[in-house]
């Protein structure tokens, strides 16, 4: 990874930098305020990298919840990235070593930023990708240790602050509907996500794993005429 990889990809992730700042101040502090030093704080974020799974960690070791809890609700919490996981096959092949970090790394935010980006000319492609993986991944050991620090040093009642996460999701999704043409794959999530709560109730959240599995299924069942809207869409821009 070099010195000019990594600033070629420092622009493209500037927004992740705002917001792992932000919610990562708020999972450090949310740790200080449970009693856990900026040490833990640091150390989850490295190891586990996963923000909401922290976020609802908090709460978990807060009220000492079996090992068997913490094991269900993180699976039900974490497994849209295997769906982020598929549709990565093709630019991490070939990375080698990195592959296994890539694969770690892949938070909504770094996935976002992957879909949709491209390297500039001149620029190596996997080392592109593996510098913006590595730069958001720093971002967020960063701002935890910076909440953390603070949170031991400053008493504030912390009950809510944990929107922030919320709201971050929020953002992202908004704004990958504005870049994008095609609507159809987030008006599906949208839909059959509602079904599957009015069915199955949210208690739990069980209605999160069948919801997941029914998208992914639906969404292999319409590759092809999604990646055929694509391709008329940059060939129609190529015309224009």
């Amino acid at each position: 990874m070099s010195r000019k990889t990594l600033s070629a990809a420092f622009p493209y992730t500037l927004p992740v930098l705002m917001g792992y700042l932000s919610i990562g101040v708020v999972f450090g502090w949310m740790m200080a305020a449970i009693g856990y030093t900026p040490t833990w704080a640091a150390a989850m974020s490295a190891a586990i990298y996963a923000g909401s799974g922290q976020y609802l960690a908090v709460d978990l070791l807060d009220r000492a919840a079996p090992l068997g809890d913490v094991a269900f609700l993180t699976l039900i919490i974490n497994f849209r990235h295997l769906v982020y996981g598929l549709s990565m096959l093709d630019k991490f092949q070939g990375m080698g070593w990195r592959k296994l970090y890539m694969i770690f790394s892949l938070t909504d935010e770094t996935y976002a930023l992957l879909a949709g980006v491209q390297p500039p000319q001149g620029v190596e492609e996997k080392g592109f990708y593996f510098s913006i993986a590595v730069l958001d991944h720093l971002y967020w050991i960063s701002g935890s240790v910076l909440g953390a620090v603070a949170g031991s040093l400053i008493q504030i009642n912390t009950e809510g602050i944990d929107f922030a996460m919320t709201a971050l999701f929020i953002v992202i999704a908004v704004e990958q509907w504005r870049s994008s043409r095609q609507h159809l794959p987030a008006l599906l999530g949208a839909g059959v996500t509602l079904a599957c709560l009015l069915v199955m109730g949210q208690e739990n959240g069980r209605f999160l794993i069948p919801a997941l599995v029914l998208m992914v299924a639906l969404l292999m069942l319409l590759r092809p005429r999604l990646e055929g809207q694509r391709a008329n869409a940059g060939q129609g821009g190529e015309e224009r």
